[in-house]
């Protein structure tokens, strides 16, 4: 009877095994599918490169003017599940993207998969990202490739058990990784904010920052609370309400919700400040027409009080 016993536990973890494996299978774009889409062009790729604030998390720490398009990496991400390091993703060969292929790069940016098929954590804004266009990736790709090449590695991840185990991020995302719109505009909406939906919920990734997280922070966004100001996920302070809420941007218009963008002034004229100061900085260098997108779209989102 205790043989039978074992052995049917033996096989109940072994099918639980595999069921785990099966789930978490990391999925994969295309190569073939991507492979025609590889045609993008470096000048619109730099405007999504300041949109998807790519040097803020990817330059070296303090790094001004022109030394923001070298992404060395090496920032940290102190959370609770341990630290995230920001890694090299300058065109270099050995310790950057130089060898990575556009499928490689769009699998990483939209499915949180590495050439190596390993999965990413979703400290990288994958979740946000899934949503953009393919030709924006691909501009933004052309981009990446004209960049300096830059030496060094970042640190490895410090991350404790089970956080540590990247297989079980194919749970998370079977739960969490979608590339639906997160909210449904009403049919008035303008263009401009269909337009600046597009930013907001995909290459800005603004919702990653400004949204909580379900699960006490080990979730994915909480939909319900859309842009509705989130703890600081570095543990000071929390990030702001943004949504057309009385403590929020209730009181702002959409001129001023764009010029905060383009100049990081207030209505009161205060200005920003905190991590807001390097997103400003890349807002700035868009066309007006963008950030008049991503305030119309901030003035139609559902207020959250």
């Amino acid at each position: 009877m205790a043989k039978r016993l074992l052995l049917i536990l033996i096989v109940l973890l072994a099918l639980g095994a595999g069921l785990f494996f099966w789930l978490t299978e990391p999925t994969r774009m295309e190569s073939a599918a991507l492979a025609e889409q590889d045609s993008g062009d470096a000048k619109r790729g730099e405007r999504v490169f300041w949109l998807a604030g790519c040097e803020s998390c990817h330059a070296r720490p303090d790094a001004k003017g022109e030394a923001q398009l070298e992404l060395a990496g090496g920032l940290p991400l102190k959370t609770d599940f341990g630290t995230f390091y920001a890694p090299n993703i300058s065109p270099d060969p050995d310790d950057g993207i130089g060898r990575w292929t556009f499928a490689d790069f769009a699998n990483a940016l939209q499915r949180g998969v590495d050439p190596e098929g390993r999965h990413l954590y979703p400290a990288f804004p994958y979740t946000s990202y899934v949503r953009m266009k393919h030709e924006d990736v691909a501009d933004l790709w052309a981009f990446m490739k004209t960049l300096p090449q830059v030496k060094g590695r970042a640190p490895d991840h410090e991350l404790s058990f089970p956080f540590n185990i990247r297989r079980g991020i194919g749970l998370w995302k079977l739960a969490f990784l979608s590339s639906n719109p997160v909210v449904t505009l009403p049919a008035s909406a303008s263009d401009a904010a269909r337009a600046g939906q597009y930013l907001v919920e995909g290459p800005a990734h603004c919702g990653e920052c400004h949204t909580p997280r379900r699960f006490a922070g080990a979730g994915g966004l909480d939909h319900a609370r859309w842009l509705g100001g989130a703890p600081n996920p570095e543990g000071e302070g929390k990030v702001p309400n943004i949504t057309p809420a009385a403590d929020g941007l209730g009181s702002w218009s959409a001129d001023e919700i764009a010029e905060y963008l383009a100049t990081g002034f207030t209505p009161d004229f205060d200005t920003v400040g905190g991590a807001m100061v390097a997103v400003q900085e890349n807002m700035a260098k868009l066309p007006d027409e963008d950030r008049q997108a991503i305030a119309a779209y901030l003035k139609a989102v559902p207020a959250v009080d």
